[in-house]
């Protein structure tokens, strides 16, 4: 699918902020497991500065396609590139990737023995060799941003499930990344917490995050997406601007889904 330079591109939720160059760049991607063939021939390019969101069924590949973005999962065939660079295969210079491209996953993934302000400045004392007291003021900025700086000295465990995803957030955050990645991060919450951590995300959206998020929260895609892309059956089966994707979608397995969700 490839994407005519001419077209004026917008910002978050139809904003006129022009989207800058490639940041991440995928191409004839294959990727089996075993006989499954979960990613099939996908060409995608997302935008610094975009908030892409991909939706589709269980099972379409959606998952699999964000962490083949920072190598959590191999690929057979293709190429994926960060940036410009091809992903790395192993070593110092994999670890570098992925301190640029930052992952919430469902599970919140916290360090259980550590506090949420030990869990924020690991990554930045460890991997940019920061300073305690930079990474921890830095830190607590972070937690202020998404809304649970009061939460600084507990452990995970005495946090809400809501509260764990948003330190999760602080702390891919703090490893200044050029990309985030977004594993249906709402699905292990309870409902009343899913609005608190989509808040969030959608404050970093404004802000010009560069944003690859795999969900569910259809109310979130039509906010702060830039564009949709909707998979079936391992591959991109349409991608359109919020607006048009769910008012107009053009494919039969997009209008089907659709009606089974927005239907409840």
């Amino acid at each position: 699918m490839d994407h005519d330079d001419a077209t004026p591109t917008t910002g978050p939720a139809g904003t006129s902020t022009p989207l800058g160059p490639p940041l991440v760049e995928l191409e004839g991607v294959n990727k089996h497991f075993g006989d499954l063939h979960v990613l099939r021939d996908i060409d995608l390019t997302v935008r610094k500065g975009e908030v892409l969101v991909v939706i589709g069924p269980s099972g379409s590949g959606k998952s699999t396609l964000c962490r083949a973005i920072n190598r959590l999962e191999t690929i057979d065939e293709g190429e994926i590139r960060i940036d410009g660079k091809p992903l790395p295969e192993e070593g110092k210079a994999l670890a570098k990737l992925r301190a640029d491209v930052g992952m919430v996953f469902q599970a919140f993934n916290l360090f259980a023995h550590r506090t949420v302000l030990d869990n924020v400045t690991l990554g930045p004392r460890k991997v940019r060799r920061a300073g305690k007291k930079e990474a921890e003021a830095e830190a607590l900025q972070l937690l202020d941003r998404v809304g649970v700086r009061n939460q600084a000295s507990k452990l995970p465990a005495q946090l809400s499930g809501g509260q764990q995803q948003r330190v999760a957030i602080a702390r891919s955050l703090a490893m200044h990344p050029k990309v985030m990645l977004f594993d249906e991060p709402t699905s292990a919450l309870d409902p009343e917490m899913i609005n608190e951590v989509l808040d969030a995300m959608v404050a970093l959206a404004k802000e010009g995050m560069t944003m690859v998020v795999v969900t569910h929260e259809m109310g979130f895609a039509r906010k702060a997406a830039d564009r949709v892309v909707f998979m079936a059956d391992g591959q991109i089966v349409e991608e359109a601007t919020p607006e048009e994707f769910f008012t107009a979608p053009k494919s039969e397995r997009a209008k089907d889904f659709l009606s089974k969700i927005l239907t409840h």
